[in-house]
């Protein structure tokens, strides 16, 4: 499945630090619905996890959100009747979607909310909608060790799930200013 002939919805905030990044997690949350696929990009070290753990807790999910690399997959059930929160690490997964659905994953995809780290490029055949997060470090004038932790988000909607998304109501005090939406 390729996503839907809509234009993407394109938004990016500066994050400062780790907490702002769960932050920022938690206010996606209220956007995210049963079947929506968020494939979460970026270098080692970025903030896809930490961002991942502020979606649990905005979704109100059972279990610590941790990295799922050594599983490549944990399933984190609803405490509040909402979706259950599928993560994956596909970073180990070359074979795309077909290893995917090998997981055999005691849950239904289509009902929950399925988070992908290092899904580009590899598993967007889940859903002709998707949302795409990158995370990366922010660059600047500033002297080494300082503003290390800061990161440029870029969030961007492909498919008519996303069309008409307002950006807006993620920004939770802490979570960064929107530096520009398209």
């Amino acid at each position: 499945m390729g996503s839907t002939g809509s234009t993407p919805t394109v938004t990016a905030v500066t994050v400062p630090d780790a907490a702002a990044m769960q932050d920022l997690g938690r206010g996606l949350a209220p956007l995210l619905r049963p079947g929506d696929l968020v494939l979460l990009s970026g270098e080692l070290g970025a903030g896809k996890t930490t961002l991942a753990r502020g979606l649990g807790a905005g979704l109100g999910v059972r279990g610590a959100v941790t990295s799922p690399t050594f599983v490549i997959a944990r399933v984190h059930p609803s405490l509040t009747g909402g979706p259950a929160l599928v993560h994956v690490d596909a970073y180990r997964l070359g074979g795309g979607l077909d290893q995917m659905e090998d997981l055999d994953l005691d849950v239904s995809l289509q009902d929950s909310v399925v988070v992908v780290e290092w899904g580009e490029g590899r598993v967007e055949e889940l859903s002709d909608s998707r949302l795409e997060v990158r995370i990366e470090r922010a660059l600047g004038d500033e002297a080494p060790g300082e503003g290390d932790d800061e990161r440029r988000v870029t969030l961007t909607g492909l498919g008519d799930r996303w069309a008409g998304t307002d950006w807006a109501v993620l920004l939770p005090a802490g979570a960064g200013e929107p530096v520009d939406s398209v």
